[in-house]
């Protein structure tokens, strides 16, 4: 890419970003001018000099990533897009930094504006984020070739990004994978929220980094020579590359510039005034010279005859078809007939095997059908069973490979998924314990955020895993997740319940699904052939009353079992009763109300079971139903001991509807 140095100074065009930040931060009466400040340099140098990019074509599939890691200078990331010409951040957005319905969110969020990889905020995501992506291009560089797939991910971290834990585990990961083309620059500032970091941290994060097996540096924050001579020995690395930035937080502020009251509240009017003084900047607030704004937007522009040159590869590209069609997430033609040759296969043939071996079985045709899944486990894989014959492992000498070993990293899988998904190309998944979905919660959250299609399978599900004990066996974690706002939590109760759930996962393209699946054994309990997903409805009547309906039981995963030997039972004594499976809340709650009162009637008994707390199943049995669950932790012991222990048993759902009849 050509050297786009304007024929304005470098310190006029970094002084544009810190009066921006400056004045937007003040202009909102919040947020967060110091960093932006102190970054600069380092960003002007970046986005002048080194970045691939296209402000026109914003989503050019080959163009460079970068990440703010530290979310909350999003004013850097703001200034950035506006000045280097991207059509939907305009000066007025920038006015209304941080306020509602505008695209300059306090922490950047993708999907409001082009230019956003991530949404970052919490800190230690982006650069996790940031190892998914580079573990994305990796691979699609294995996949298709060079010529159509060859670019960098850059981060921007602060030093609470460094001490976050995720970024450990996910510097670790990139180490280990020898993540060359991931590049992080280090706002070396020594301020945090309380004050100087020596107030916590004493490590040398240099030795840390080499340790990992990266390759590090140092430079001078504010000297643009330096940070490009940086940048460029970052070409043709063998690892991935930690720039240790020293900076002053807050540059160009007066009195508070080095100091942590720069970090998260404006300057004051007054601390602004004398900035602008102190840069040189005699213009008034939100605005940027002419020449100044033609030097960023020619900036902006060096990409475009490099991003047309890939357009001409990609045109004649053997792999032309595949490419786009695998970038826009689309599944490829053959996967349903595969989906329905494994269903049609357990109808005839119906498997007594736990669910999570019902996922494997489900891989077995769905990643030989489908090339952009790449799965893993963070040291699970014979428990969690998501390793099949097509998904050979990912390493630094094959990045072809399809499976990827976390290791005991189960927040950094999570937060890395999310990167391997926003980058494109690639469709994750990722298992552990269910029980460890505490581990991964920041970022499934952000998973359901940003709105990506990342499969989590959660296996050992409850009190079911046994022996284990109650530090292994979830009981608030299906609540937990159900509500957390767009992601589907699916508990199927058998094989052809598991290999729709992974249906509905796979055609899902707006957010996170979480499979929770058994350790135990489960009989199969759907032994026909159905027109349609009945899993997708999220619940159906499984077993209808013999006769009219008094009593409906419902239940999830490995408990519909025992609603079916309940039903036997209140049959056998004349009662009418109705057996619903209800596989996903999220799913059955966004169909129609007929369609649910069809399933769960409410003018009979109704009373629900499942191996976890009781919260939220209200809303299914009303007042005067019942609720067999767990009412604590469990205990170690054999499943069948503690579902008797804790009476959750056909037995209880009897005695539960005979009450209420």
């Amino acid at each position: 890419m050509t050297d786009a140095r304007p024929r304005v100074r470098h310190a006029d065009m970094a002084n544009a970003i810190r009066a921006l930040a400056m004045d937007a931060v003040e202009r909102a009466k919040s947020g967060h001018p110091g960093m932006p400040m102190g970054m600069a340099d380092v960003a002007t140098v970046l986005f002048t000099r080194t970045l691939r990019y296209d402000p026109a074509v914003p989503h050019w599939a080959d163009r460079d990533r970068f990440v703010l890691s530290a979310g909350h200078g999003s004013m850097l990331l703001y200034a950035l897009l506006h000045l280097t010409g991207y059509a939907d951040m305009t000066m007025d957005e920038l006015r209304n930094f941080r306020q509602l319905g505008s695209r300059t969110a306090g922490h950047p969020e993708h999907g409001h504006a082009a230019g956003i990889e991530t949404t970052t905020g919490p800190l230690g995501q982006g650069l996790a984020n940031a190892v998914g992506m580079a573990i994305a291009e990796r691979h699609l560089v294995a996949r298709f070739g060079a010529d159509l797939v060859d670019h960098r991910t850059f981060v921007l971290a602060g030093d609470g990004c460094l001490m976050e834990g995720v970024s450990h585990e996910a510097a670790s990961l990139a180490g280990h994978l020898g993540l060359a083309k991931l590049v992080v620059m280090w706002d070396d500032n020594r301020i945090s929220i309380d004050g100087p970091t020596d107030l916590t941290v004493s490590d040398d994060v240099l030795v840390r980094f080499a340790a990992y097996g990266w390759a590090t540096d140092t430079v001078d924050g504010h000297d643009p020579e330096a940070i490009h001579g940086a940048l460029e020995r970052t070409r043709g690395a063998t690892r991935p590359t930690l720039v240790a930035c020293r900076t002053i937080i807050g540059f160009g502020a007066p009195t508070k510039q080095g100091t942590a009251a720069t970090h998260g509240s404006p300057l004051g009017a007054d601390e602004v005034a004398r900035a602008r003084e102190t840069l040189g900047w005699p213009h008034p607030p939100f605005e940027v010279p002419g020449a100044v704004r033609d030097a960023w937007r020619a900036a902006g522009a060096r990409g475009a005859a490099e991003r047309a040159a890939w357009e001409r590869r990609l045109a004649v590209s053997a792999h032309r078809a595949a490419f786009a069609a695998t970038v826009a997430g689309d599944l490829p033609e053959g996967w349903r007939a595969a989906y329905d040759a494994h269903v049609a296969g357990l109808i005839t043939n119906p498997p007594t095997v736990a669910t999570r071996k019902a996922s494997e079985m489900a891989l077995e045709a769905l990643t030989a059908a489908i090339p952009a899944l790449i799965g893993g486990s963070a040291d699970l894989t014979g428990s969690n069973n998501t390793k099949t014959k097509a998904t050979t492992p990912f390493t630094k000498a094959a990045p072809g490979g399809r499976y990827i070993y976390y290791g005991v990293r189960e927040h950094c899988m999570a937060a890395v998924m999310n990167g391997m998904a926003l980058h494109g190309g690639v469709i994750p998944y990722g298992g552990t314990f269910l029980v460890f979905t505490d581990y991964c919660r920041p970022s499934i959250r952000l998973s359901a955020l940003m709105g990506q299609r990342v499969v989590y399978v959660m296996t050992h599900d409850s009190i079911g895993l046994g022996e284990d004990g109650p530090t292994h066996q979830p009981v608030e974690h299906l609540a937990s997740l159900r509500a957390m706002p767009n992601v589907v939590v699916l508990r199927p109760a058998d094989a052809v319940e598991t290999a729709e759930a992974w249906a509905v996962a796979l055609e899902r393209r707006d957010g996170p699904t979480v499979l929770a699946l058994s350790r135990q054994n489960l009989a199969p309990v759907r032994t026909s052939t159905a027109p349609r997903n009945l899993t997708a409805q999220g619940g159906y009547v499984l077993a209808e009353a013999s006769g009219k309906a008094r009593v409906t039981l419902i239940g999830t995963g490995s408990e519909v079992a025992i609603a079916l030997a309940a039903r036997t039972t209140l049959e056998a004594g004349g009662v009418g009763t109705r057996v619903v499976s209800l596989p996903s809340w999220e799913l059955f709650d966004a169909t129609d109300a007929a369609y649910r009162r069809s399933v769960i009637d409410p003018g009979t008994v109704r009373v629900a079971v499942e191996a976890g707390v009781a919260q939220g199943w209200e809303r299914y049995v009303g007042e005067g139903g019942a609720v067999v669950a767990m009412a604590g932790f469990g205990a170690s012991a054999p499943a069948p001991a503690l579902y008797d222990h804790f009476g959750i048993t056909p037995a209880a759902l009897v005695a539960a509807a005979r009450e209420r009849l």
